[in-house]
C-alpha cells in the first residue's frame, strides 16, 4: 500500500508529537519525582562551631547560587560537596565537622531553587548549576593553592562526575551513586518503558570515561535507595584509578556515620595519594 502526502505527513506529525508528549512526561517525572527542593534555610555552619564565608556566584544563565566556603588550615584540599535531592545545604552541616577533622576545606552549594539559590530546578538547569559550581571551586582551589576535588552524594554524583568530566580536577568521590535515572527507574517501579525512556537523563555512566583523575566510591551495603549494585556498574565504567570500598552497615543517607572510621581512614589515603 502506497501512502499519499497527507497521510505521510499525518503519521509524521503523530510522531512528532508521541515524541514531544515523551519528553514532556520525562521532564515532569524528573523535576516532580527526582529533585525535592526546599528554601527553608535551618541550619549555618555555625552551628557545628565552624567559621565560613557566604558565597554567591552566577550561572551560565544567569540565576544566582548561594554556597558556603569553610576552611580547614593549612588550606592543602578543596572540596566542593554536590548534595542530593532533597532539603537544601543547612541539612548538612554536620557533615561539614568530619571533613574539617580530617583537614579538608569544603564549598558546599545549593542548585536553583534550593535554599537561598534563585530559579526553579530542572535537569538541564542542575547540568549548568554543576558546571558553575565547578568553576567557582576551582577558583577558590587556585586563591588557597589546594588541590580541588570533587564530591558528591547520590543525586550529586552525577553533578560531581559532570564537573569532573568539564572542569580540571585531582580527585573525585563518588558516594552513593547511580549510573542512570533508567536505571533508578528499573529499582524502584516495575515498568520497562521508563527505564528505555529514561536511560539517557540524569546519565553518569555516559559521563563518566570521561575523567582525568583519581576516584574513589563509597557505598553502603544496605542502601535502600541506591542498590550497591549500581554503584558498582558506575565503578566498572570510571577508569583507573580508582577504588570502590562498601560501608558495612551503611544505608543511603548515613554513610558518613555508619561508616565510621573506614570512611575517613579511605578518604585519607586517598587525598595522600593525589
Amino acid at each position: 500500500m502506497v501512502l499519499g502526502k497527507s497521510a505521510r505527513c499525518g503519521i509524521l506529525f503523530l510522531g512528532v508529537s508521541l515524541v514531544g508528549l515523551l519528553t514532556i512526561g520525562c521532564n515532569w517525572f524528573i523535576e516532580r519525582q527526582v529533585f525535592f527542593p526546599e528554601k527553608a534555610m535551618t541550619h549555618t555552619p555555625a552551628t557545628v562551631r565552624l567559621p565560613y564565608e557566604d558565597i554567591r556566584f552566577t550561572t551560565s544563565d544567569g540565576e544566582r547560587l548561594h554556597g558556603w566556603l569553610v576552611l580547614a588550615h593549612p588550606v592543602r584540599y578543596l572540596l566542593v560537596h554536590c548534595h542530593g535531592n532533597a532539603g537544601n545545604i543547612s541539612h548538612r552541616v554536620d557533615i561539614l565537622t568530619g571533613f574539617h577533622d580530617a583537614g579538608v576545606s569544603v564549598f558546599m552549594f545549593d542548585y536553583r531553587g534550593y535554599g537561598e539559590s534563585t530559579g526553579g530546578i530542572s535537569e538541564k538547569g542542575f547540568y549548568l548549576d554543576a558546571e558553575a559550581a565547578g568553576r567557582m571551586a576551582r577558583e577558590q582551589a587556585d586563591r588557597y593553592g589546594a588541590k580541588l576535588i570533587v564530591s558528591g552524594h547520590s543525586l550529586g554524583g552525577i553533578a560531581a562526575v559532570h564537573i569532573g568530566a568539564t572542569e580540571r580536577c585531582d580527585g573525585v568521590v563518588l558516594e552513593s551513586t547511580f549510573t542512570n535515572m533508567g536505571a533508578m527507574a528499573r529499582a524502584h517501579y516495575l515498568l520497562p518503558a521508563l527505564e528505555r525512556w529514561l536511560k539517557d537523563r540524569l546519565n553518569a555512566a555516559g559521563e563518566i570515561g570521561r575523567l582525568r583523575a583519581p576516584v574513589l566510591f563509597f557505598h553502603g551495603d544496605r542502601d535502600e535507595i541506591v542498590p550497591i549494585e549500581l554503584g558498582r556498574q558506575l565503578y566498572a565504567l570510571a577508569p583507573e584509578p580508582k577504588e570502590f570500598v562498601v560501608l558495612p552497615g551503611a544505608s543511603h543517607n548515613d554513610t558518613y556515620w555508619a561508616g565510621g572510621n573506614l570512611y575517613f581512614v579511605k578518604l585519607g589515603e586517598f587525598l595522600s595519594r593525589l
